[in-house]
């Protein structure tokens, strides 16, 4: 059989295949300690589940439009004008298969063979494997922990040329937790202008940040700016929803038509029933957002002092998300290596950084309990240890 090329030129994602093999082990009863998926270990919030149920009991369980369920629209463009002080209206939100799909439907509706992409290094792994798909060109910009793992405005400027289409930016960041500060995405703002391309703002993880930070939408920045800005979120993170796929996209109508019309041969409608739980986590109580934050904050605490006292790893303190982004280049192992070996001989699974960029750094997520964050913290010293 011979397949299309696409297939050939995107690597199949690395997160999902180690947390299938760590899940596999601890199915045959072998004891793993996975800090590779980004996925909170909460379930999901009474208020939500009982939402969808309902939504079950009254026979929500027909096609709905390709754009969403209205009422879900018109939720997510009050969330937006409220939290982010973004003009959005009912109009301008398409809901998707979760944010992967949104920000996958924005890359095949935007690019034309041959666009340029801008993508801070580290990125989130998906980021240029969609861009490739959509016929466009991935420009990486790398990053380092001199500039706090961020790209400034003078680099974005620079990587700009006649054939740039969009800069993506994601803060809070996947992998390294790192905030923008709201001067930090203004400056950017004046760039975004001043070269007149689009940025789509990657704003899955702006309920979890920590100690000072201050989540600022780009498209806040100013009427110009906001012109520019595509917004890309969902409920996955801040509501523990990941297995419910419920994400969105906020751009302007035409852009939004054009999504509709991909998501219309493509998926159809989003899981009706599964909306209604989403209308919920927007209209209901916010506590349970607050009671995951800070249990997520104890753990990056506790998580990061145990890390830096490892001799020879190192890692900058995250202002959000729920990752730990670490550096590795003291062991000898590439990235790969290091992964693998530390989940054969200690049963401890994490991420490679060769997915986002960086093969000298591996990921761990906190997003689990106290007593495998200990647990996997003994294993992981062990293994350092034994590479001397």
């Amino acid at each position: 059989m011979k397949l299309a090329a696409r297939v050939g030129q995107v690597t199949p994602s690395i997160t999902l295949a180690i947390a299938a093999k760590a899940k596999a082990m601890k199915a045959e009863g072998i004891d793993v300690c996975s800090f590779s998926a980004g996925e909170p270990d909460f379930d999901t919030p009474e208020h939500i589940k009982a939402a969808a149920k309902k939504a079950l009991d009254e026979g929500k369980t027909k096609y709905g439009p390709a754009t969403g369920e209205p009422k879900l629209r018109e939720a997510i463009a009050r969330k937006l004008q409220k939290d982010n002080n973004l003009g959005f209206a009912a109009e301008n939100v398409i809901v998707t298969n979760g944010g992967k799909h949104s920000l996958y439907n924005l890359m095949m509706a935007l690019l034309n063979g041959g666009d340029e992409v801008i993508i801070p290094s580290p990125y989130w792994l998906s980021y240029p494997e969609m861009v490739i798909l959509a016929g466009g060109t991935p420009i990486i910009v790398p990053t380092d922990a001199s500039t706090g793992y961020k790209i400034t405005p003078e680099q974005l400027r620079s990587s700009i040329t006649p054939r740039t289409k969009l800069f993506v930016l994601n803060s809070p960041c996947n992998p390294t937790g790192v905030v923008y500060t709201p001067a930090e995405i203004k400056a950017l703002g004046e760039v975004v202008v001043e070269k007149d391309i689009l940025v789509v703002s990657d704003e899955i993880y702006e309920k979890i940040i920590y100690d000072d930070a201050q989540h600022l939408s780009i498209g806040a920045v100013s009427p110009e700016v906001f012109d520019r800005t595509i917004i890309s979120s969902g409920f996955a993170k801040a509501y523990s929803m990941t297995g419910w796929r419920i994400g969105y996209l906020a751009a302007p109508v035409e852009l939004v038509k054009a999504v509709s019309t991909i998501q219309g041969h493509s998926t159809s409608n989003v899981c009706t029933f599964a909306q209604f739980g989403a209308i919920a986590a927007l209209e209901g109580s916010q506590d349970c957002v607050e009671q995951m934050r800070l249990a997520f904050a104890e753990r990056r605490q506790i998580m990061l002092q145990r890390l830096n006292a490892i001799p020879g790893l190192s890692c900058a303190k995250p202002d959000g998300a729920f990752y730990l982004f670490v550096n590795i280049s003291k062991s000898g192992l590439n990235s790969l290596e290091f992964c693998d070996k530390l989940l054969e001989n200690k049963r401890v699974a994490a991420i490679p950084a060769i997915a986002f960029g960086a093969d000298d750094h591996i990921r761990l997520s906190y997003a689990t309990d106290m007593t495998s964050i200990e647990k996997g913290m003994d294993r992981l010293d062990k293994f350092v240890r034994s590479l001397v």
